[in-house]
Order: C-alpha cells, then sequence, then structure tokens
C-alpha cells in the first residue's frame, strides 16, 4: 500500500470490511479494501481498510460505532 494510506478499520470477515467501506463512500472518503485472508486456510488473516492519510481523522469519527 502507498505511504499515505492508513489503516483505519480491521476485521476478520469480509462483510465488516464492506460495511466500513460503504460508511466511508457515503461520507465522502475515499477507502480501499485489502484482504490479507490466507486463500487455502480463511480462518488465518484479516482484511483491512485503508484511507487516504488527510482522511484519517474523520474516517476514525465515522468508524467508532462500528467497532463496539
Amino acid at each position: 500500500m502507498e505511504k499515505d494510506w492508513k489503516q483505519v478499520f480491521l476485521s476478520g470477515e469480509l462483510y465488516q470490511a464492506e460495511i466500513a467501506k460503504d460508511l466511508l463512500e457515503n461520507n465522502g472518503i475515499n477507502a480501499v479494501i485489502m484482504n490479507q485472508k490466507d486463500s487455502s486456510y480463511t480462518s488465518f488473516g484479516n482484511i483491512e481498510v485503508f484511507v487516504n492519510e488527510k482522511d484519517e481523522a474523520k474516517a476514525l469519527e465515522l468508524l467508532k460505532e462500528l467497532k463496539h
């Protein structure tokens, strides 16, 4: 991932990362999902959501409720 992108969400489930990405994009923040799950052993690895560093603070604020 490029150096100006920051991870703002981490999950073991793709659907949770998709919800986070949709929430961010609906609020004008460009987000990218990076799937780090092992293709053979899907219980290993995580799915991460990244945003541009200029949007990091706003993204973290929006995603607070999803992490509970």
